[in-house]
């Protein structure tokens, strides 16, 4: 196990400073700041708020982490930060500290792709991941899915939201529905004393010519306002615990219907769901089911694991030390849109290179700076 790299990962994407340490796939700390609350009035995430809660949270976050994994800094072989994609502001103020921690630590850097790292943090939950690994990510700003033959170089892209995210949809009914935010808590609650089947609200892109894939909630999510819209239009109650069950109901249905399918489709026997939807009971009861009853093996991270967390980009970037890959360069940067067919973002000189060399962090710091 001592041989198993230590490498802190620093998570920024959003409104959570998450950071986490690991050795190997072993979790040692998962420290987390939320600014969940003070989004809250505004009913949504705002994206200068997020990145000054990140700049106040990051060193004590970090040093937290270290303290509950019981390690020094100096003993770490790899600093990892989501590179992208996400806020831009929120991404930079993660790179940044970074940054600064490889410089001054004289530790590689790895720039890593948020999608990729939720589909890593599995790792610390049931092992190694199959290869190829069929994955559905569903969050805030992704719904997607996506087959990885080699978490570290090898991501491709099967289908994607259209329009709005699952998790975007489900903070909007809240929103409609007057529950608050963030709405996928709440409304799974109501939902779990309500009745699926009361409103039939439509399954988007689920007919014979829609792209067999991709995912659109847009359309539901105007058929659940519209629906309560008109019920207190014509001075009815509107049963808050029927609706979110209903809508929770067709969101599960077409998550976990396509997911299913691409398995089959590609011949892929494991199933991994991520992102913060992912803790939804109901997308991971539906999910199980279906996927017993095609012979397909379900990997799901405890709830913790799926929401945005630093352990999920210190996997990832123990994955990339492990099997050699590139370092980033110094000149990393955020890229609010980078796509997931890169993984991480090597440095330049080193694309291509499957070494443990990291020289260019002796070049730049040639001594431990770090105090």
């Amino acid at each position: 196990m001592a041989d198993e790299p230590l490498v802190l990962g620093i998570e920024t994407s959003c409104d959570e400073t998450g950071v986490g340490i690991v050795r190997g796939t072993t979790l040692l700390a998962d420290a987390v700041a939320s600014s969940v609350d003070e989004h809250a009035r505004f009913g949504g995430v705002v994206p200068e708020v997020a990145s000054r809660a990140h700049l106040e949270a990051m060193v004590p976050t970090i040093q937290r982490a270290l303290k509950d994994a019981g390690v020094s800094a100096r003993d770490l072989d790899g600093i990892a930060v989501t590179a992208g994609p996400g806020l831009a502001g929120a991404l930079l103020v993660g790179v940044s500290a970074a940054k600064a921690y490889a410089y001054a630590l004289g530790k590689p850097l790895y720039g890593v792709n948020h999608l990729a790292s939720h589909i890593c943090v599995d790792q610390l939950e049931h092992g190694a991941l199959p290869e190829p690994t069929m994955a559905l990510l569903v969050s805030g700003g992704h719904s997607s899915l996506l087959l990885s033959t080699d978490i570290t170089a090898d991501v491709r892209p099967m289908g994607a939201t259209i329009d709005d995210a699952a998790g975007e949809a489900f903070d909007k009914i809240a929103r409609v529905l007057d529950l608050g935010f963030p709405g996928g808590p709440v409304i799974d609650r109501y939902a779990r004393e309500g009745d699926p089947e009361a409103i039939a609200f439509p399954r988007g892109l689920t007919g014979p010519r829609d792209a067999a894939y991709d995912f659109s909630f847009s359309g539901l999510k105007t058929s659940v306002a519209r629906w309560i819209e008109a019920r207190r239009a014509a001075g009815e109650d509107v049963p808050v615990r029927d609706v979110a069950a209903s809508f929770q109901e067709a969101v599960a249905d077409v998550l976990t219907r396509k997911a299913v399918r691409a398995c089959k489709d590609e011949g892929v026997d494991h199933l991994m769901i991520g992102g913060g939807v992912a803790a939804n009971s109901r997308l991971r009861a539906l999910a199980r089911e279906r996927c017993e009853a095609a012979g397909i093996r379900l990997r799901v991270p405890r709830p913790k694991l799926c929401t945005d967390n630093g352990a999920m980009v210190a996997a990832l970037g123990a994955e990339m030390v492990a099997r050699g890959r590139a370092a980033s360069d110094w000149d990393l940067s955020a890229d609010s849109s980078l796509p997931v067919t890169d993984p991480h973002v090597p440095g330049r000189t080193h694309a291509g290179a499957h070494s443990h060399s990291h020289d260019h962090v002796h070049e730049v710091s040639k001594e431990n700076l770090y105090s």
